[in-house]
């Protein structure tokens, strides 16, 4: 487990969201961490025996901040095992030298090397084998052209990145289930090249005006769970289904218990939310804007 420790042997930490009792544990040593949790109320924590204890009654969110000193020396011990265990990785932006994509794994394995280094080896071999590098507006302009899915022009008012998928552009008897993986890739990589500072994921709209049955697809809908649990791991800040026809409801029924803690990024909302709510009346996603009446 990660060498840390806490500034104290027991705090109290704010938090919120409903949730019996949460338990984690990590070695502790000399170095300091915190863990903070973002919300209301408050969650207590102690050092038990060399192991953190939490309880709360109420629980949203733990995130373990620690020092810059130590995400560096953390860094370089990823980077070292995945140069010792694993050479044959690519190397290079978005490879196993990558300082800012080991720190990422870091902080989404909660800074324990070992299972940031099994969780990279996957998600590099992945992005070798998928040849995501590859990946160029002309190689998917194919599949592009159905409109299902495109990244919009302008951020959202927060600044993130905006990936729309329109769901009833979206054929799985039509389309190349592979194509339609290569676009999703496509599409995520763009958006994340185009992170402002201080920003470090995006917002996904499902546009699912006029989704039938023809449109659903539980093979593709997998593959982007494993995607976004995997290999861009808490990469999408928030998704918002727009106008979920009654149909839908099943299909998301099935699949919500897959997401586990993701599914609570999922808000459903209407038009006028995303228009009102996520952008200027000069950024909003061309399918949502209102057209001016003659």
């Amino acid at each position: 487990m990660t060498s840390l420790s806490w500034a104290a042997p027991y705090s109290v930490y704010p938090h919120s969201h409903a949730q019996s009792s949460i338990a984690f544990s990590a070695s502790c040593h000399s170095r300091p961490g915190r863990r903070r949790c973002l919300g209301g109320s408050s969650l207590h924590v102690k050092v038990i025996d060399g192991r953190f204890a939490v309880r709360a009654q109420q629980i949203q969110t733990l995130e373990l901040v620690v020092d810059s000193q130590e995400q560096l020396k953390l860094v370089q011990d990823v980077k070292s095992k995945l140069q010792s265990l694993h050479p044959e990785l690519p190397v290079g932006k978005n490879g196993r030298d990558d300082d800012d994509l080991l720190l990422w794994f870091l902080k989404d394995r909660k800074y324990n090397v070992d299972a940031a280094v099994g969780k990279l080896v996957k998600a590099l071999t992945w992005r070798r084998d998928f040849d995501v590098d590859r990946l160029t507006e002309d190689s998917v302009k194919g599949i592009a052209t159905t409109g299902k899915a495109y990244l919009h022009s302008s951020p959202d008012i927060e600044g993130r990145p905006v990936v729309v998928v329109v769901a009833a552009n979206h054929v799985p008897a039509r389309d190349d289930l592979i194509e339609s993986e290569k676009l999703c890739i496509y599409l995520i990589e763009k958006a994340l090249n185009q992170l402002p500072p201080g920003k470090d994921r995006i917002l996904g709209i499902f546009d699912l005006r006029g989704f039938t049955s023809k449109n659903g697809d539980l093979k593709f809908v997998k593959f982007l769970v494993d995607v976004f649990f995997n290999y861009y791991p808490k990469r999408l800040d928030q998704v918002l289904f727009v106008e979920a026809p009654f149909i839908f409801q099943p299909g998301w029924n099935m699949v919500k218990p897959w997401l586990k803690s993701y599914a609570s990024l999922v808000r459903f909302c209407t038009a006028d939310v995303v228009r009102e709510e996520y952008f200027t009346p000069d950024t909003v996603p061309r399918g949502f804007r209102i057209m001016p009446t003659s």
